[in-house]
Formats: structure tokens, sequence, C-alpha cells
């Protein structure tokens, strides 16, 4: 089992409805290549000050668990789920980092 953790950063505030459909969006698009067994997405929960830490804060983090790194890049090679990062680029820019790892837990 492969985990696949996103943390999604967008340039700007979303409001709440945005940022659950792009996260919809993203789920969605993941599930229906096949290859992912589940997906779990969490809003940051910010701390007062953080904003003056020069690092990416997070958005959001999502979370992808795959059976192996074959599925992950399977997974990840669909023109769906590009089309979404995409459309979703094009209106709210955002930046994303990543960690592929063995489940923490």
């Amino acid at each position: 089992m492969i985990q696949h953790t996103m943390i999604v950063s967008f340039d700007q505030p979303l409001p709440d409805t945005e940022l659950d459909q792009y996260l919809g969006d993203i789920e969605r698009a993941m599930l229906d290549t096949g290859f992912v067994e589940s997906v779990v997405a969490r809003r940051h929960l910010p701390v007062p000050g953080e904003e003056a830490i020069p690092a990416l804060i997070a958005t959001a983090i999502v979370q992808f668990a795959v059976a192996d790194i074959d599925a992950l890049a399977k997974g990840f090679a669909a023109p769906a789920l590009h089309e979404v990062i995409h459309r979703w680029q094009s209106r709210h820019p955002y930046k994303v980092a990543w960690a592929n790892h063995e489940p923490l837990a």
C-alpha cells in the first residue's frame, strides 16, 4: 500500500464552496481512474501568525491510497485528472507539494 499525500496551497483564499468543489473534483477524477483505493481530504487548520513563516502553507491536505507505485503512476496519467488540474489552475492558481510513502499508522 502506498499513500500519496498532497499539500495543496492556493495563491489566494477560496470561498468554502469553491474549495469543497475543488476537493470533490480531484477526488472524483482520481477515483474514476480505478487505481485509487481511498481518498481523504481535510482543510488546513490555521495557527495565528503562521502567515509570517516563509513556507508553503496548505489550504488543504489530500491523501490517496493506491496498491503500489505502478497504480499511482497510472492514476496520474489519466487524461481526466489533467483536465481537472488545468481547469482549476486556470481559475484559481495553486501549488502542490507531495510525498509518496508507506502508511504512517
